[in-house]
């Protein structure tokens, strides 16, 4: 092992020699460049596409290409890059914090995106990082990516200075609820994940008048982000159990909507009252829904659901229920009810979670005898063209919920359905031979049958 790492590291200085002899024949040799004459945009997208490192190096090819390296408009400073510079200490000889401010310091002119990650275990303090930060503040940044593998430290105030930011994304810091978000007037996009907004202080108001797009991910202390966003039209919500989720959804322009909790209620604490009916009467532009069992089964436990809604959910085009699980009556139950008060519904996207440890044969036996009732759904679903359900298992309950989507969709173009990893070649081809049996009342339905991806 240690002579191929030996002759590794020979064969790798031999090949930057050979490098720095053929750059300097290029350079010695050569009546013009020929690179050196192709637009100014074109050598700037070959820039970007290489790694950061080399992209600087570029400034020895000749006189003409010494700084064209510093008006580049992506800078990506990337797990890979910090990981290999960190190994030097932050601000030793090739210190990785030492390069970048290196970098940020002669680059000239404005950055249309910025991509930082802050490796582990390698820093004396997280002060080390907040002058490159505020470098980085410094730069029109355009689109800012920040993240931070060192622990979950506070997000520096300098960063909501970026005054031309249009997207940002953060990974594990703690964002004061003081920070206020001021600056970000023109942000477009916002993307946090395992964000501590910080549990003893009370949520002061952010706006962001030009947010359209809001992603919040194993978030922590949610209910301090109060947030203010009127262009607001896509929100997602994942595993962020103390969401205030009536809160973020005061959205009037609000279309696309995914909430997620990934885990079993019995995981979380919730903070508010929340039902199928409160939900969906705070989205009355909603076109595409997404959720998963698990915030069906909370959704069912907060209050009973009722057969139909005040309001039929006139606008909802796409719907998606993950990690759904057909043996449980609670999530049937509110499935049935979406599907009921969505009369413009066209796509159902399923994927089915596998049998779980609690789930009995007596929930199997109710959800079947529900699903064979002669109203469990009573509604033709007349604009229903495409069903899709993943990782399907054939159970009872299963099929007998399938036979009810084939019966009730006269529009049905078609209906793909995916096998489980677990089924065998016998069982998916019983399944595929039960589903083609159930009625159709469209006559155009295609089935569609696929075998688990590897």
């Amino acid at each position: 092992m240690v002579m191929s790492s030996s002759v590794y590291l020979i064969a790798l200085v031999l090949f930057e020699i050979s490098v720095l002899i053929f750059l300097d024949f290029i350079t010695e040799y050569c009546s013009w460049d020929r690179m050196s004459n192709l637009p100014q945009h074109l050598i700037g997208s070959i820039l970007e596409r290489l790694p950061i490192e080399d992209a600087v190096r570029t400034s020895i090819l000749s006189k003409s290409w010494t700084h064209r390296w510093t008006t580049m408009t992506t800078l990506v400073f990337d797990e890979q890059f910090s990981k290999k510079y960190a190994k030097n200490t932050a601000f030793g000889h090739n210190g990785f914090i030492r390069i970048i401010n290196h970098v940020l310091i002669l680059h000239n002119g404005p950055i249309s995106k910025l991509s930082l990650y802050i490796p582990r275990r390698h820093l004396d303090s997280f002060q080390e990082v907040y002058q490159m930060l505020l470098l980085i503040s410094r730069k029109s940044v355009a689109e800012l990516t920040l993240t931070n593998s060192d622990g979950c430290y506070e997000l520096p105030s300098c960063i909501s200075s970026c005054s031309k930011l249009k997207k940002l994304q953060l990974e594990n810091f703690i964002i004061k609820p003081l920070l206020k978000f001021e600056g970000f007037s023109n942000l477009e996009n916002l993307y946090l994940k395992n964000i501590d907004f910080g549990a003893n202080s009370c949520g002061a108001l952010v706006t962001l008048p030009q947010l359209r797009k809001l992603f919040l991910e194993t978030c922590t202390n949610v209910y301090n982000f109060n947030i203010k966003a009127n262009n607001l039209d896509t929100l997602v919500v994942d595993s962020c159990p103390d969401a205030m989720l009536l809160r973020l959804l005061d959205a009037p322009c609000l279309n696309m909507v995914g909430i997620c909790f990934t885990k079993p209620l019995k995981d979380f604490v919730p903070v508010e009252r929340m039902n199928l009916t409160r939900l969906l009467s705070n989205l009355p532009k909603v076109i595409l829904l997404l959720m998963d069992g698990y915030f069906l089964k909370y959704l069912m436990s907060a209050d009973e659901i009722p057969k139909w809604l005040p309001c039929a959910v006139d606008t909802l085009n796409h719907l998606y229920l993950g990690t759904f699980q057909f043996s449980d009556l609670d999530q049937v139950y509110a499935a049935l009810c979406l599907l009921r008060n969505s009369p413009n519904l066209e796509r159902l996207f399923m994927s089915q979670s596998l049998r779980e440890p609690h789930v009995t044969d007596c929930d199997v036996e109710a959800a079947s005898n529900h699903l064979e009732s002669l109203d469990c759904l009573d509604k033709t679903l007349n604009r229903l063209q495409t069903v899709t359900i993943k990782s399907f298992e054939g159970s009872r309950p299963a099929l007998l919920f399938t036979k009810l989507l084939l019966a009730y969709s006269p529009s049905l173009v078609k209906l793909t359905i995916e096998s489980s990893g677990t089924s065998d070649a016998h069982q998916r081809l019983n399944i595929a031979m039960d589903v083609m049996r159930f009625p159709r009342a469209s006559p155009k339905a295609e089935l569609i049958f696929l075998n688990p991806k590897p």
